[in-house]
């Protein structure tokens, strides 16, 4: 019998440029503000090729499979699902993390607290590192890469958050070296002896206020895990009890220090100075010019004068 002629086997739109171009067009459709640069790595996400190659092999046939695998990816973009989860990496400090649903997508803003705690144990040969909402890991595994001789702790409230963790941490050749804790903020090395003896408490919290959901891109509203994003009715019901547990874990001189959002520096360094045992030392800047750290050092109680 004869074979019929397979139409759809060379039809343009089964060429590799055909179909970037299409992607390219739906993903513009949709109001994705780069859509040929997302276009072409949903492509290379398939087919692992650069869009380099891409547009040097735009004739190249591709099979029925791909051409579907990709459109399946540019549907769930047009979505809004965001690319990383897509991709299921984001770039951190120079290093790629896996990401999935369960944790936050890292955000460049955030190196800010790695570069303020290099800083600070840059004296301190073994020093105590805790990160607090570790979620994919990507501060506890750039913290002990930049700090070879740190004993780094990971926390989160999320046991799918830390199945991430622990495989960026694998990725990364530390999975012996940083240890993680199941838990709600601090309390999970309530019994390990830590007390007094944490050189850094480091914490990105959930900042968005419960009222401000709704305005946010849906990329994060519908897809990040809200257990990461939302902080309460003003946003700040983490940072106050971390605020509140720090003191009893850091050494004398030991510094907490969180991520805060827009216009929430402030409330947060009155707060620590109204609690007492601890003060305000810094407030870090992003590269927009929003106050985005807030850095904390315990007093030392010794120095205090005493009360006769």
């Amino acid at each position: 019998m004869t074979q019929p002629q397979s139409a759809s086997v060379t039809s343009p739109i089964l060429s590799l440029g055909a179909l970037v171009r299409e992607s390219e067009s739906r993903l513009d459709a949709a109001g994705i503000d780069q859509p040929l640069l997302e276009a072409a790595w949903l492509v290379e996400h398939v087919l692992k090729l650069s869009p380099l190659m891409q547009r040097v092999n735009a004739e190249r046939l591709i099979s029925i499979a791909e051409w579907e695998q990709v459109r399946a990816l540019v549907a769930r973009r047009v979505a809004r699902e965001p690319l990383q989860y897509l991709l299921g990496t984001q770039e951190f400090l120079g290093r790629d993390f896996d990401v999935t649903p369960s944790v936050l997508i890292p955000r460049p803003e955030s190196a800010l607290l790695v570069d303020e705690a290099v800083r600070r144990c840059a004296q301190t040969s073994g020093a105590t590192i805790v990160d607090v909402g570790t979620g994919s890991g990507c501060l506890a595994v750039s913290l002990a890469l930049a700090m070879p001789t740190a004993r780094v702790l990971a926390i989160d409230a999320s046991a799918e958050a830390l199945v991430v963790a622990r495989t960026n941490l694998a990725k990364h050749g530390l999975g012996a070296r940083i240890a993680c804790y199941h838990g709600d903020l601090l309390a999970p090395i309530s019994k390990e002896g830590l007390t007094g003896q944490i050189q850094v408490v480091i914490s990105n919290p959930p900042y968005i206020a419960d009222e401000d959901v709704a305005t946010l891109q849906p990329e994060v509203r519908d897809f990040e895990p809200r257990l990461a994003l939302v902080g309460g009715h003003d946003g700040m019901k983490v940072h106050r009890r971390l605020l509140e547990q720090a003191p009893a874990y850091l050494k004398p001189g030991g510094v907490l220090l969180m991520e805060v959002g827009l216009g929430q520096a402030a409330a947060v360094c009155r707060q620590a100075e109204e609690q007492g045992q601890l003060h305000t030392y810094a407030v870090l800047q992003d590269g927009g010019g929003i106050d985005r750290v807030v850095c904390f050092e315990k007093k030392d109680v010794s120095l205090w004068p005493s009360s006769r």
